[in-house]
């Protein structure tokens, strides 16, 4: 029972003592020991003087917290670039003053510091900071602790009063009515050139076979012509919409097109999800370092709401072994069932061959629409076989390029 004592001792100390206070206690013990054997009385006045900076430093941790601390994120998801705002509260809930302590918040990588006031007893206090938006991305605020400190910084004592909040920070995105999505009208299902047994758009009439069903014969052709006649239908296809982002280093030429890029995919993905399309949002995967070869494979982003879909895309990163188009383009097609329009987003850098080669991983009957987003470039729409490139040089272009893509 003594040595857990002593064990718990030890820990409450170390958890206050700095690497400072470590030094000056080690240099304590070593004066006074060379004034021990050596007789020197200089060193004895050193360890003395220690002695009484470490017992002045230890009265700054004396005291208890008579109040309380909240932490508060009014939002918990922005636009990158809108004012964010957290607020902290210090409440005295005695009778008597509290005086004021320095707190710290850490927001993302960075540390705030905030001196609250002393109050006086049932008083309370509201500080509000702003949290930087800046940058598309999730920041983790909190927790909010209270510091404790001497002020050579021989000891310190925290007390976090706090969780975690987190904020996702959201890319842009832009509105795009339902009718700039004419690439992809299917309001009953379009029909394809697959003949089936069994659908709801009819084509012909052909002798009943072994294995046919008999809810699908046509008594009338039947009894004209003596032998059983059973219906064909022209396969449908409900609009299979994947909105395929490039994460490769490779294929954008700076920050500025991979962060329209993201907007895109956003703006897109968010659209077809209130539309209630069945779509898709895939990323590249990225191999690790130490793998051996190569992997190839994309992740995909949640659509079950457009939030979900935005927390997602606020976290992507442009990466250097990250899948290039092409290659995206391949795993869609190969993972990806049903598909009837792609999407693929990228920069300025992959040429118009690389496009039209992504373009033919697909299966043919998929209608894929490439997206470049080029700051410097003039927007514009261009068509080859089986693939429209749209062009953009802002986000807004982006409604206009549909729009005019739908009527074309």
């Amino acid at each position: 029972m003594v040595g857990s004592w002593m064990q718990s001792v030890a820990t409450r100390v170390g958890s206050v003592v700095t690497g400072v206070g470590w030094g000056t206690a080690i240099a304590v013990v070593v004066a006074f020991v060379i004034a021990t054997v050596a007789g020197w009385s200089e060193f004895l006045a050193v360890a003395y003087a220690g002695v009484i900076v470490l017992l002045v430093a230890v009265l700054y941790l004396v005291g208890r917290n008579a109040f309380t601390i909240t932490l508060d994120l009014p939002h918990s998801r922005v636009v990158v670039g809108d004012n964010a705002v957290a607020r902290i509260t210090i409440a005295n809930p005695t009778r008597h003053r509290v005086f004021g302590v320095k707190a710290e918040v850490p927001v993302g990588s960075a540390l705030s510091e905030v001196a609250l006031p002393g109050l006086a007893g049932g008083a309370v206090f509201d500080h509000e900071f702003t949290v930087p938006t800046a940058r598309r991305g999730m920041l983790p605020v909190g927790p909010v602790r209270t510091v404790r400190a001497d002020p050579i910084g021989l000891v310190r004592r925290e007390v976090s009063w706090t969780g975690r909040h987190e904020l996702f920070v959201h890319p842009r995105i832009i509105a795009i009515p339902s009718t700039s999505t004419g690439l992809i009208r299917d309001l009953e299902g379009n029909p394809t050139r697959d003949i089936t047994s069994s659908d709801v758009s009819f084509h012909a009439l052909r002798e009943y076979t072994a294995g046919d069903e008999r809810r699908f014969i046509h008594w009338k052709s039947t009894a004209k012509t003596g032998t059983y006649m059973v219906r064909q239908f022209e396969e449908t296809r409900r609009s299979h919409l994947v909105i395929a982002l490039s994460l490769a280093d490779r294929d954008y030429a700076s920050d500025d097109e991979f962060e329209m890029a993201v907007s895109v995919a956003g703006s897109l993905g968010v659209r077809a999800i209130r539309d209630v399309r069945n779509v898709s949002v895939v990323v590249g995967i990225t191999t690790p370092e130490f793998a051996k070869r190569k992997l190839f494979g994309v992740r995909a982003l949640s659509t079950l709401s457009p939030g979900r879909l935005l927390d997602d895309l606020a976290l992507v990163e442009r990466e250097a072994s990250s899948l290039d188009l092409s290659e995206v383009a391949r795993v869609t097609a190969d993972q990806v069932a049903g598909l009837s329009v792609a999407f693929l987003i990228c920069g300025s850098t992959p040429t118009a061959g690389e496009l039209r080669a992504a373009s033919t991983r697909y299966p043919p009957g998929v209608e894929v629409v490439a997206v470049v987003c080029d700051p410097e470039a003039v927007p514009g729409l261009r068509r080859v076989s089986g693939l429209s490139v749209l062009t953009i040089g802002y986000l807004e272009d982006l409604r206009k390029s549909l729009a005019r893509a739908a009527k074309t």
